[in-house]
């Protein structure tokens, strides 16, 4: 067999199907659109709609998420067909072995690494701010030294919060699938509720006046503001990675895909008209609109609380991606392409809990040793890869007879709206920087040689 016929062999879905027998089926539609609020939402909901109003759209950025939501909701559809048809762990990893081939399948897989494990390393460095921000007001102080990543010239060492919030979740994720989730459901709620006081309250100190004019920058400030925002929708795609784990997914898989997409876009869509409404928008470019907007109106109180659902928006969001890139790492450790024991489930708690100690310790070191701040923008490529590749391949998936899904969700408008989805996508792609480009590069470059020189020789597939 020649190179090019070995890393395009195509995996079976009996074959994922049989593997997978040992991860528990315990997930319903409602854990999985927590799970989904809990990616999608975090700290940008309180921070987005402002500044992008401020610099980019008006008032008219609740239109800006319509915009974004219809954009996602493509890929969202696309995602929802293929969990419906192939119920099985490692989300676009998974999905590009059965449908394009190994080697396909595992620069996807290379890419949403680098999307979940860079965004909780992120998010944790955010969610340690918050919370030393937290402490220092009940005069509570860290010692310098341990606030920060290593940068020995300005005092820090280590981000020991950073790298303690990342272990807890671990541990929790350890206890097994249905406490966890259980956990981040009632953490999903604790958000929510926040949203929704600030909602409340905010609408009393909503002047119509602020909404006028509605598109100071004009329809090319709305499309702007759609480019910005449509990577608040990232993370939806999470859900796809828990397949193996969910009853009936048929059924709960769009639900829990498409459900979480609606549900977020109308909470982004009712923060951002309050949020412009209670203060004009050339006032929203600062660091915390929200707590601002709230202080303008003098309900200081609000803000305060506001802190609180920061902290659990973080806290989800670290949960789903830790969750959904340990199913990752385990789908390609099934197959060979990683450490086999990376592949193995625990009998005793039915979680892959090799593949969740190795993401924790990666996780833990970039959280709390390394700046990530140019390194965040990675996240977008690293998920917007794994986008086109899903919308394109809905289209073969279709015409696949070995791979039935009757009963299950089918994109409508076929094959018109994949290919929408594909052109969106790359769109998207072009709109990212070079340096984000090369610095990818060089990550798929890494991903080549592991592949090239470990994976292809240790390959289950390749070994039949």
């Amino acid at each position: 067999m020649g190179i090019r016929e070995r890393i395009f062999q195509k995996e079976s879905l009996s074959r994922y199907l049989d593997k997978d027998k040992k991860l528990v089926k315990t997930l319903n539609a409602r854990d999985l659109i927590g799970m989904g609020i809990g990616a999608v939402i975090g700290t940008g909901i309180f921070i987005l709609p402002g500044t992008v109003a401020a610099v980019h759209s008006g008032p008219a950025i609740m239109l800006s998420f319509v915009l974004a939501a219809l954009v996602c909701s493509t890929v969202a559809m696309c995602y929802a067909e293929f969990s419906s048809a192939l119920p099985i762990a490692g989300s676009a990893y998974s999905f590009g072995n059965i449908i394009f081939g190994e080697v396909v399948g595992w620069f996807l897989g290379w890419a949403l690494i680098l999307e979940y494990m860079l965004a909780v390393a992120a998010v944790s460095t955010s969610w340690a701010a918050y919370f030393n921000s937290l402490l220092a007001g009940f005069g509570i102080h860290m010692p310098k030294a341990l606030t920060a990543n290593f940068d020995p010239t300005h005092g820090t060492y280590v981000n020991l919060v950073a790298i303690l919030i990342i272990l807890f979740i671990a541990f929790i994720s350890s206890r097994g699938v249905s406490s966890s989730i259980r956990l981040n459901n009632i953490m999903v709620l604790v958000k929510i509720a926040v949203i929704v006081l600030f909602l409340l309250v905010g609408v009393f100190y909503v002047k119509p006046a602020n909404w006028s004019p509605f598109m100071p920058f004009g329809a090319s400030g709305i499309f702007k503001g759609a480019s910005l925002v449509f990577f608040a929708y990232l993370g939806f795609d999470v859900v796809a990675a828990s397949a193996a784990e969910v009853k009936e997914p048929k059924k709960n898989m769009p639900r829990g895909i498409l459900g979480t997409l609606i549900i977020c876009t109308v909470l982004y869509i009712l923060v951002s008209m309050v949020l412009t409404g209670m203060v004009s928008y050339t006032k929203l470019d600062v660091g915390d609109p929200v707590a601002f907007a709230l202080n303008v109106v003098n309900q200081n109180w609000v803000a305060g609380i506001i802190s609180l659902g920061a902290l659990a928006g973080m806290f989800t969001m670290m949960f789903s991606m830790i969750f959904s890139s340990s199913r990752l790492i385990y789908s390609i450790g099934r197959d060979g392409l990683l450490p086999k024991f990376l592949g193995q489930v625990n009998e005793k708690t039915h979680t892959p809990e090799h593949s969740m100690t190795v993401v924790v310790i990666i996780v833990a070191l970039m959280g709390g040793f390394v700046s990530l701040t140019q390194l965040i923008n990675l996240v977008n490529i690293g998920t917007l890869i794994a986008f086109t590749f899903v919308s394109l391949g809905v289209i073969p998936l279709r015409k696949r007879t070995d791979i039935p899904n009757e009963g299950g969700y089918k994109v409508p408008f076929y094959p018109v709206l994949p290919l929408i989805s594909v052109f969106l996508c790359l769109f998207m792609l072009n709109q990212l920087s070079l340096e984000t480009w090369i610095a990818s590069l060089i990550w798929f470059a890494i991903g080549a040689v592991i592949y090239f020189t470990y994976g292809i020789k240790h390959s289950l597939l390749n070994k039949d």
